[in-house]
């Protein structure tokens, strides 16, 4: 029976010490915040200093022992999670004391193995008192019922930590010692302080006067400190007043100097402070001070340094209910969050994770929930002295006076927006360019950027912004931007420029960086005055700068990093500075120009991933440097939390979330909608008419094979479909069809502050309320509730047989509705048939009564359940996505008039995510510590099986090595599919702590439990991923480690005997054991520390490859770095680990990437093929054959579905590239409609150069659908003709590059077009 139990994998998420060095006392105090050992630690003193001056008062009087404190130590109990710290430190210290106190902060679980060896220390031995108390103000009475002695005592000690100060912590010992000691001492009970309070800053100069220390103060005393600065005359403005927020903790403990210098920068910056010292964010009369002083002193921001949230938030799962989160204030005033480093400053100066897993957790993520902007980590833990008494290093928090600067700046910033008047202010509205051709201006998934700026801009005016001249549309707005330079090198000297900065003028800001940056822009890219945006006029030397200014706002297009400059970084340098003139754009517009406020438009732009740390940036991150200390604003996607969140981490972003595009149905079209229409009459002729049936059947097999839809049938349904079996192609045909017409796609772009059409309106509609949400009828998904009211059922069963969420080519034998037979002229021959026909009922119902506004009481009779649902949508949803169209643009309007924009969940909405609705909000993330949360297990459990299933049925055997990309934003959106997916393949299964989500640790499955030998699961995460989920990726290791040291029977553990084989290759070559063992059990790869992305974009972008093998080279320069999540003692994260990289690579025979959301598709990202194409080609290259690589479909949670990545890619190009509902949806967005175009033709041929899937006919398709269409080369032409030049030039190096064959008709096509597109721009020239 042994064999089916599952093994714990003794998982500690920490990076502590393990020998605290003290020696035996009586009573050993525990606990978490430093700030009450650090009370703890002055009352010691204090106490210990009165008992020596005593005896030195009286040399005669000797203290006795009755009189005398107990022997005392004071630990960290963090620094014992794991198990070996614990019972070394029971060991050596606990095993001789009496009275072990603990403060346990954040409940039992979070330190399970001690909470449960404490309570078997206090019964191993007669006379052992244990306390075990909260480390918060949140009674936990199971927990105190761990404490063997009497409730009241243990009551008490609560209070005396929680009340806190030089006092109570004094009277703590002294009751201790009195109760549990038998001393004869005298001690009172604790005295309550305020939760919160005025704290007025001490004199520095005068340390001596106490009078002069900080203190509780009132509001008369900091006004009358205050009054000139609070003062408002003709000649002087009054200053703003901020308030500063901090722990009442700190100043229990004394530890105020940090705090104090604090308020001193913030003064020199021109703010007047004011200093409120708090229990919780989550104490109504904290909360309630700060409210207060807020309107009674009309402060501009509020500078918070305390940790959680106030704001209650799960892991992503389904949800039926738009939401509506606030601050943890009612004054609707920005709230910036500053960061209390829980590490040194030398640690982290020395690695680039910038925070540990802890801090990212309580000081960013949850922070974010309550919509908190994310600034910089202004303190550092330090050692303030070494406590002989408790044998414990004492520690005080030490101001980083330069980033304290930095967020006092980014504070006052935000105070002007504020009081500053709209006609006075400048904005910077910035736009991506990636490519950087004139045919790619204005990067944003699923947006029309361009319209949408103009939207902003339009609102902007209307609020009073110095704003002239705005574009009627979009494509005007890119004409103007055409009109001057670009990032377009071959047009730069040829063009006007209307704004430039002097080459001295650019030095003396660049003077100002740190020297090893200065030095490093210069020795990679040279003097300022050899970039190639320098040109000389009038003998003065200036940097072009693109863009326009209407009025007083500026419009410009973000500069190009500088891979398109220095061809030969795309291969080895991921970490790529930017160059001179990217640097002079942001100078300009903050010194020169003095811009008040950014807003990058549209997901995403590179600034915030230029090199640097990945959390808590220092002043020579190159995101700090660019950007400085500016308010920016963001308008986001709201289902890319991922990249959301590194602008917000990295680049200090307010997230002004927005909708997806509007969603439909693919429908079939040209030759598929001619098949379907003979295959319906071909099964109405069967049995009737011979002749008329033969002829169908013969003209059927003749169009599959004239439009090759035969070729995508034969690689469908397992390889079921046998093209020489007429039968088979018939029956695959049917099935194929369904699914092509049952896909989702894109049915244009959004625009900010618009809802589609109401055709498209009620598309997506039908696309957010398909799945089930939940088990009450408001939850039900709209199908199946009109699946029930119409009382489906196939003949013979019930109606569980009938899922409206699978299109089944089984004969519909159920009952055929009236209202059902009048949506459609078809056939109605099939289960797929009779969910179409709901489909197209439901968008009826969603245009009547969610659109329209009829009411939904003439529904209650015939259709009970749908009226129940479409009442509550039309109540809730259709107000949400209402509120969305006015809040996209009225949140920047808030934003830049200083005030609070609130936060919201991220995520796909028509992934059963109603609760990322409205938009308009400054999205949150996911918990890091809850990865993978247990709605994401249970994915991941049905994908990884139904993936095993998939390879089995292909393959006849189970697979052995895969790899597997798994991205920051795809977590965050699902909660860990992806990882989850990986453990359930290598037989692992998260643990997590009762009454949480948060992962404490794992469990080994055997592999007779599982049935099956374990999946060898290499990573290749993101450089978010690695910034974000640094506590995953140690889970992850510890996992492979665990399963490569666990012996079973059989040979079921693929992982041990790889791990053991490479081992001893590598002990062979001389390596040493340790680091053999170490190198052989690399599985979770990613970029260079610091850096971000896989590689390949530039290499496609700018025609710099010649072979697979440079792609593949590629790949792995940029991700051949090893990662376990731990960089404890100064230790980088992130080694260099190519040849492991490789030799993992070339073992690998399946190749995967999960896809959550049909919001979007793989041709349309480049991310895409750069991790699921660059692996497959570098496994290809590296092991000589070519891998099986699969595409998950994790759309529907209940149902994942698996294929392959050529039948993906035939689904994407059949339901959405060729398909006229996209190209005239993509038409009505002029320009960037265009972009869109041009952009998916890249993926293709990119998907193509990696893996070899895309085949000659599709390109045939694609060119004459997209390039030589004339309506629709009229329509590129005529909009956006570069994008039409990008996509022939493209197609050409198809051809040319030998990767479409037999394709001289088209080359000669192409060439024509590209010829007389060249003749026109230099006839417009």
């Amino acid at each position: 029976m042994h064999l089916l139990a599952a093994k714990p994998g003794g998982f500690v998420d920490d990076e502590g010490i393990v020998d605290l060095g003290q020696t035996p006392a009586d009573m050993v105090i525990l606990a978490a915040a430093d700030s009450v050992l650090g009370a703890l630690g002055s009352a010691l003193d204090q106490l210990v200093l009165v008992e020596s001056s005593s005896r030195s008062h009286d040399a005669s009087l000797e203290v006795s022992d009755s009189d005398r404190l107990p022997s005392i130590r004071l630990a960290n109990w963090m620094q014992l999670v794991k198990p070996a710290a614990y019972d070394l430190y029971e060991h050596k210290v606990l095993e001789h004391a009496k009275v072990v106190v603990v403060s346990l902060l954040g409940g039992e679980h979070y330190w399970a193995y001690g909470f449960q060896q404490l309570q078997a220390w206090s019964k191993a031995k007669k006379g052992r008192t244990l306390i075990v108390v909260p480390g918060d103000d949140t009674p936990d009475p199971a927990l105190m019922d761990a404490s063997n002695c009497d409730m009241e005592d243990a009551h008490r000690v609560w209070r005396y930590f929680r009340e806190s100060g030089q006092r109570n912590s004094e009277q703590f010992f002294q009751f201790l010692a009195a109760q549990f000691f038998q001393k004869n001492i005298d001690w009172q009970e604790p005295a309550p302080l305020p939760s919160a309070l005025i704290y007025f800053k001490g004199n520095r100069s005068n340390q001596g006067n106490k009078s002069n220390q900080g203190h509780a103060s009132s509001l008369s005393e900091w006004k009358a400190h205050h009054h000139d600065a609070l003062s408002y005359s003709n000649e002087v403005k009054s200053q703003s007043v901020v308030l500063v927020v901090f722990y009442r903790s700190h100043l229990q403990s004394g530890n105020t100097a940090m705090f104090d210098e604090l308020l001193d920068i913030i003064e020199q910056e021109g703010l007047i402070p004011l200093a409120v010292a708090v229990s919780s964010l989550k104490d109504d009369v904290s909360v309630g001070l700060i409210e207060t002083l807020a309107e009674q002193t009309n402060a501009k921001v509020i500078l918070n340094t305390t940790g959680f949230a106030a704001n209650r938030v799960g892991s992503p799962d389904l949800a039926s209910e738009p939401t509506d989160f606030q601050s943890a204030f009612d004054s609707p005033i920005p709230v910036l969050q500053l960061i209390l480093s829980g590490s040194t400053q030398d640690d982290w100066q020395q690695q680039t994770q910038g925070l540990r897993s802890r801090d990212v957790a309580m000081q960013i993520v949850l922070p974010e929930m309550d919509g908190r902007i994310i600034t910089r980590a202004v303190s550092f833990k330090a050692l303030s002295h070494y406590n002989e008494t408790a044998q414990v290093d004492l520690v005080r928090y030490e101001l980083h006076p330069e980033r304290a600067r930095f967020v006092a700046q980014l504070a006052k910033r935000y105070a002007t927006l504020a009081s500053k008047p709209n006609t006075e202010k400048r904005i910077a509205f910035v736009l991506a360019n990636y490519p950087t051709k004139d045919g790619r201006i204005g990067n944003g998934v699923g947006l029309d950027t361009p319209a949408s700026t103009v939207n902003l801009l339009n609102a902007l005016e209307c609020a009073g912004y110095p704003i002239q001249d705005i574009p009627t549309h979009g494509n005007a707005l890119i004409e103007m931007l055409l009109g001057a330079v670009t990032n377009n090198p071959n047009t730069l000297h040829e063009r006007g420029c209307w704004q430039s900065l002097p080459l001295e003028e650019y030095l003396h800001h660049f003077y100002q960086l740190p020297l090893e940056c200065q030095t490093a822009v210069w020795d990679r890219w040279g003097p300022p005055e050899d970039d190639h945006k320098c040109r000389e006029q009038d003998g003065q030397r200036r940097i072009m700068l693109a863009g326009i200014r209407l009025g007083e706002t500026f419009v410009g297009i973000q500069p190009a990093r500088g891979f398109n400059l220095d061809l030969a970084a795309n291969y080895h340098d991921p970490d790529l500075i930017p160059p001179h003139s990217y640097l002079a754009f942001y100078f300009w517009l903050r010194h020169v120009y003095q811009v008040d406020a950014f807003v990058h438009v549209g997901k995403h732009g590179n600034l915030e991933w230029l090199p640097g740390k990945g959390t808590a940036l220092s002043e020579s991150c190159w995101p700090d440097i660019a950007l400085g200390p500016m308010p920016n604003f963001y308008p986001f996607i709201v289902n890319d939390p991922g990249e959301g969140a590194q602008a917000k981490r990295r680049s200090q972003a307010t997230i002004i979330d927005h909708l997806m595009p509007p969603m439909t149905r693919a429908e079939t079209y040209g030759d598929m909608a001619d098949l379907e229409n003979l295959v319906d009459e071909y099964y109405q002729a069967m049995g009737m008419d011979v002749r008329r049936e033969t002829w169908l059947r013969e003209q059927i097999l003749k169009k599959v094979q004239e439009s090759h839809l035969l070729e995508e049938l034969t690689i469908v349904e397992n390889n079921g479909v046998e093209a020489s079996n007429d039968d088979s192609v018939l029956e695959g045909l049917d099935t194929y069809l369904c699914e092509i017409k049952e896909a989702q796609i894109r049915h244009g772009l959004h625009r900010l502050g618009e809802l589609p059409v109401e055709d498209k309106l009620a598309d997506t509609l039908v696309a957010l309320l398909r799945l089930p949400r939940g088990n009450e009828i408001t939850s039900q998904g709209i199908l199946h509730v009109l699946m029930k009211d119409f009382s489906l059922s196939h003949h013979g069963f019930d109606q569980h047989d009938f899922d409206p969420m699978q299109s089944l080519r089984m004969p519909w034998l159920g009952i055929k509705p009236d209202a059902l037979l009048l949506v459609s002229d078809a056939d109605w021959r099939t289960h797929a048939d009779t969910k179409e026909r709901l489909e197209l009922f439901a968008k009826d119902m969603m245009q009547t009564y969610l659109i329209q506004g009829h009411s939904t009481d003439e529904l209650a009779t015939s259709f009970p359940q749908t009226a129940v649902l479409l009442s509550h949508a039309k109540k809730t949803l259709m107000l949400a996505l209402e509120k969305s169209a006015n809040d996209e643009i009225q949140a920047l309007i808030t934003g830049l008039a200083g005030g609070f924009i609130p936060p919201g969940p991220s995520g796909a909405p028509t992934r059963g995510r109603l609760d990322t609705l409205p938009t308009g909000r400054n999205f949150f993330s996911v918990d890091n510590r809850a990865i993978p949360s247990p709605a994401a297990w249970a994915i991941g459990q049905k994908s990884a099986e139904a993936l095993i299933q998939r390879h089995l049925q292909e393959h006849g055997d189970y697979p052995k090595d895969l790899g597997l990309s798994v991205w920051g934003t795809a977590t965050m959106r699902t909660g860990g599919d992806d990882i989850a997916q990986a453990f359930a393949l290598m037989g692992v299964r998260p643990i997590w702590a009762p009454g949480s989500n948060r992962v404490t640790d794992f469990e080994m499955l055997s592999c007779m439990q599982m049935g099956r030998p374990r999946v060898d699961v290499t990573l290749r995460v993101s450089g978010f991923f690695r910034d974000a989920f640094a506590n995953v990726m140690r889970l992850y290791d510890a996992a492979v480690q665990a399963i490569a040291e666990y012996e079973e029977p059989g040979n079921g553990n693929t992982i041990r005997a790889n791990v053991q084989a490479r081992k001893q290759t590598l002990l062979g070559q001389g390596m040493d054991e340790e680091q053999a063992s170490r190198q052989a059990s690399y599985r979770v790869f990613g970029s260079k520390p610091g850096a971000y992305g896989a590689g390949l974009q530039g290499l496609i972008d700018e025609r710099c490859w010649d072979t697979k093998a440079d792609l593949a080279e590629a790949y792995v320069n940029w991700g051949g770095y090893a990662y376990d999540g731990n960089s404890q003692s100064g230790k980088q994260d992130g080694v260099e680990a190519k040849s492991a990289f490789v030799e993992r690579l070339s073992q690998l025979d399946v190749v995967v990437q999960n896809q959550d959301n049909r919001e979007h598709d793989i041709l349309d990202s480049d991310d895409y093929y750069q991790f699921q194409g660059g692996m497959t080609n570098a496994v290809t290259t590296f092991s000589g054959q070519a891998p099986s690589v699969y595409h998950s479909d994790h759309s529907n949670p209940s149902s994942p579905k698996i294929r392959t990545l050529k039948e993906e890619l035939n689904r994407v190009v059949r339901s959405r590239v060729l398909n006229p509902k996209w190209i005239e949806a993509m038409q009505t967005h002029g320009y960037k409609g265009a972009f869109e175009m041009t952009a998916t033709v890249d993926y293709l041929f990119a998907y193509d150069a990696t893996t070899d899937l895309v085949a000659d006919y599709q390109y045939e398709q694609v060119t004459d659908r997209l390039l030589l269409d004339p309506d629709n080369q009229a329509f590129m032409r005529d909009n956006n003709p570069h994008a039409l030049e990008e996509m022939g030039e493209r197609l050409l190096e198809a051809i040319q590059r030998g990767m479409w064959q037999n394709a001289e008709g088209h080359r000669e096509k192409i060439q024509s077009l590209l010829l007389d597109l060249d003749q026109q721009q230099e006839q417009r020239q």
